[in-house]
């Protein structure tokens, strides 16, 4: 078997690689890892609205309850709101049932441990150890875990033994998010793309309260039609809705609500790159960007990097995936990071990226400026930049292949100070992603096709 757990969880095509057995082993497996030491542990269950997220929720419950943990159920929220809740009702971990981005036949799980944060390499591997043994405490009588509140349809809650209060859950965490902004946003008006996923009610919701006026699109989620041809990889539609309507700006979210990205009042394209830009600007102003410091991956644009050094702002680089943008923050103290795709972090008010924050306080940057969204995001000039998705067999072994990592040493030093190479396999899927940056947008893509093609045939 080989490894489970990607960049952001365990992810797969639901009821095949992702089965409602694996569900039941993995969230099992958690709760054995997790759990130690409490008598009586506790776990937070959410998930985004495909319609398999319906069965892996069941199998995820039963492998909870089946090793002794009591189930809180809170139904379709955010992946934030699910690690916020997790913290807020002080439960030994979380489960967000959710493939993010990914097309509806595709699901995932993620995992949160106490307070809401994202496991470490380690307990990742604990964990799969014990599904690759395929055992696991089994307690039995009493000690047997049980569903203690469920958030169901149209808003009913149950709570079998009184000791839960789910009764305005979503309520909650909205109420956090506007706290979170510091700003009154009335004279905005912004159209949200909610992709039929989890921001389609908490994300119109939590925009409105903040005083901006809301157009909301694709915020009417069947259980199938999640991602479809919306949210954030498909801009077409919240860029139509921002000149159709006469918006300030439009923001998409993407299936679990934990990335946003923006199109200001021409329709133009504000990517994680510009929005990271605008909201460090923001805290250095205010204070509170810690050691005047910004944590981003190996993929932000070099254009960031170029703009944050001209105001005198560090960057910060880690690998690929907001949860190792969180270990850098953790460990360095800093007060935001976040990824070109959009996962934007703030450490203060949440231990995951959140995409309906992000909207709010990228507002708020508007409201207390009173530029326009193009405006604010000409800070970042973007250096040309490639990207190719190649599709492979086997991800891991392709990128390693010694005839694929000379070829990128090449391109290096073809580029020198102009430019810059990365080629890395996808978290989530089998692809191996090829990127250059060049000042020379003819050269990025001579560079990249000969890289993608050299990549296909290894």
């Amino acid at each position: 078997m080989g490894r489970l757990f990607g960049t952001d969880g365990v992810r797969g095509l639901a009821n095949d690689s992702l089965s409602p057995e694996l569900a039941l082993q993995v969230s099992a497996a958690a709760a054995q890892v997790l759990s130690r030491g409490k008598k009586r542990a506790l776990a937070v269950v959410g998930r985004d609205p495909r319609a398999s997220g319906e069965m892996l929720e069941a199998a995820v419950t039963a492998g909870l309850t089946a090793a002794g943990v009591d189930v809180l159920s809170v139904g379709v929220l955010p992946t934030p709101a699910v690690a916020y809740l997790t913290g807020v009702y002080d439960a030994c971990l979380g489960v967000m049932i959710s493939a993010s981005h990914n097309p509806m036949p595709d699901n995932g799980i993620k995992i949160f441990a106490a307070g809401g944060h994202k496991l470490d390499d380690a307990i990742e591997d604990r964990i799969e150890a014990l599904v690759a043994a395929g055992t696991f405490a089994r307690p039995t009588g009493a000690a047997i875990g049980r569903i203690l509140g469920r958030t169901g349809l149209g808003g009913h809650v149950f709570d079998a033994n009184d000791r839960y209060s789910l009764e305005g859950t979503h309520e909650r965490y909205v109420e956090h998010l506007v706290e979170a902004t510091g700003r009154d946003l009335s004279g905005l008006t912004v159209v949200v793309d909610c992709a039929n996923g989890a921001a389609s009610e908490v994300g119109p919701a939590a925009y409105r309260e903040a005083g901006a006026t809301v157009i909301a699109i694709n915020a009417e989620p069947d259980g199938l039609n999640i991602n479809e041809g919306c949210g954030s990889t498909h801009l077409d539609q919240v860029q139509h809705a921002v000149r159709e309507h006469g918006a300030d700006l439009g923001l998409a979210h993407d299936g679990d609500a934990d990335r946003c990205l923006a199109v200001d009042g021409k329709g133009g394209v504000v990517d994680g790159d510009a929005i990271m830009a605008i909201l460090a600007l923001a805290m250095r102003d205010s204070g509170e960007l810690a050691a005047n410091t910004l944590v981003a991956t190996v993929m932000s644009n070099l254009g960031l990097h170029i703009a944050m050094r001209g105001a005198g702002i560090e960057v910060r680089t880690t690998a690929v995936g907001d949860r190792y943008v969180l270990e850098d923050l953790r460990n360095g103290g800093f007060t935001l990071g976040g990824e070109q795709s959009g996962h934007v972090v703030f450490p203060k008010f949440g231990t995951t990226g959140d995409g309906i924050l992000t909207g709010l306080r990228l507002m708020a940057r508007m409201a207390e400026t009173g530029s326009s969204l193009a405006e604010l995001a000409a800070v970042v000039q973007t250096v040309p930049q490639i990207l190719i998705n190649v599709p492979v067999s086997d991800k891991a072994a392709v990128a390693s292949a010694p005839s694929v990592r000379e070829a990128v040493a090449d391109a290096e030093r073809s580029l020198g100070d102009t430019g810059r190479v990365l080629l890395r396999p996808s978290g989530t899927e089998q692809l191996v992603r090829v990127m250059v940056e060049a000042t020379d947008l003819q050269a990025a893509q001579r560079l990249a096709d000969d890289l993608a093609k050299l990549v296909a045939a290894v």
